[in-house]
């Protein structure tokens, strides 16, 4: 075949990819772009037959800078998981979490509500701890915050163990806490409602005794840091449980099996935002939160701008237009 021929056949061709190499360069997002790679094999399979035929220098090398252009692109196209994840983290889950708004809300109020409510109580009524907490878990739980045990947040069977170990225990414990929240859900969301509730007392009850017992400084120095992450993790899992929940009670006009299925979507990816903010908690507990060296103001400065951190993060990211999909 003429090169002439050859050119003639397949220039609209060339063109057109060029036209969405241009897009893809400006945007590598673009919309109508799903024929890409066949139109890459088909353009290298041009080049190979210009070389083998002996074209024109002219045309090889145009066909193989658009070869190479679109094999950059291809590249990206393909290794895009690192940016999804990174766009998960900068905006989704944010944005997330603010669609969902109606159950984070309920699942905050049962949480910190019955956290709160109870530390109060525990404070004013100090034998009540022991209508929810057995008396041997009490003494453990005063040990580890013991201002003169030379440890801190840590039982005495754990206290000498490495960093990176509590660092793997702390992980396993507080998944396994969100897993059951979330999980739970299933139950027309009675489970979720039950272990927010749950949770919530046993950790009021620890804080309200500690503090009453004067071994506030020592409690709340330690658990204001890593607690801005994994405390609102736990309200978020019960939130994703709750929506599991709600689709089986409330359906609408889809059947209960798809209405599941569409909230689940939602719920998991809630959940691997969960797992971040939880894997951060962990860091911090094994890391900062479990020293001893820092003064207590330190640790309270520090935490109030994790919590700061966490709100802003939670309220404002992703707002913006410009923000990664």
């Amino acid at each position: 075949m003429k090169q002439s021929l050859f050119e003639h056949r397949h220039m609209a061709e060339w063109e057109q990819f060029s036209l969405t190499l241009q897009r893809l360069e400006r945007d590598r997002r673009a919309d109508g772009v799903g024929n890409f790679p066949a139109d890459y094999r088909r353009l290298c399979q041009h080049l190979a037959l210009a070389r083998e035929r002996g074209y024109s220098s002219f045309l090889v090398d145009s066909l193989q800078q658009l070869v190479l252009r679109g094999h950059q692109q291809l590249y990206r196209h393909r290794s895009r998981l690192g940016a999804n994840v990174l766009a998960f983290i900068l905006a989704g889950f944010p944005r997330l979490v603010r669609e969902q708004w109606r159950f984070v809300l309920a699942a905050s109020l049962m949480f910190f509500g019955s956290l709160i409510g109870i530390a109060l109580l525990v404070y004013l009524f100090p034998d009540l701890i022991y209508n929810l907490i057995p008396a041997e878990q009490v003494s453990e739980m005063q040990s580890m915050y013991d201002p003169n045990a030379g440890h801190l947040g840590r039982s005495a069977e754990r206290a000498a163990s490495e960093d990176w170990v509590m660092f793997g225990y702390y992980i396993m414990h507080n998944i396994g806490i969100a897993f059951q929240t979330f999980a739970s859900g299933l139950l027309f969301g009675l489970g979720s409602a039950f272990f927010l509730l749950f949770n919530g007392l046993m950790i009021g009850a620890v804080a309200g005794h500690l503090t009453h017992i004067g071994y506030g400084q020592t409690f709340w120095s330690f658990v204001i840091g890593h607690g801005a992450f994994e405390l609102t993790a736990i309200a978020l899992a019960g939130a994703a449980g709750l929506q599991l929940g709600w689709a089986l009670i409330a359906p609408g006009r889809l059947p209960r099996a798809e209405a599941l299925r569409l909230a689940a979507r939602k719920s998991v990816l809630l959940i691997c935002g969960v797992m971040l903010f939880l894997l951060i908690a962990a860091f911090i507990e094994a890391y900062w939160s479990s020293m001893t060296s820092p003064t207590p103001m330190t640790k309270y400065l520090v935490g109030v701008a994790l919590w700061l951190s966490v709100a802003v993060y939670l309220l404002f990211a992703g707002r913006l237009r410009h923000a990664p999909e």
